[in-house]
């Protein structure tokens, strides 16, 4: 059985990142993998905010 409290501390740790943040994350990755793992969590969270924006309305 996984450590559930392990993930949600990492859960917490990803989505707190900035968009610097993956970019660094993509430039310094040391295999293909990782860099395409950092890009999927950065359009992720691109998304996660184009959706809070949409919400509220403003664009």
């Amino acid at each position: 059985m996984c450590d559930v409290k392990k993930y949600n501390k990492i859960y917490k740790d990803i989505t707190s990142l900035q968009p610097e943040d993956t970019l660094q994350l993509v430039l310094e990755a040391e295999t293909e993998e990782e860099k395409n793992f950092y890009e999927l969590i950065g359009d992720y969270l691109l998304q996660m905010k184009q959706k809070q924006v949409v919400e509220r309305n403003l664009f």
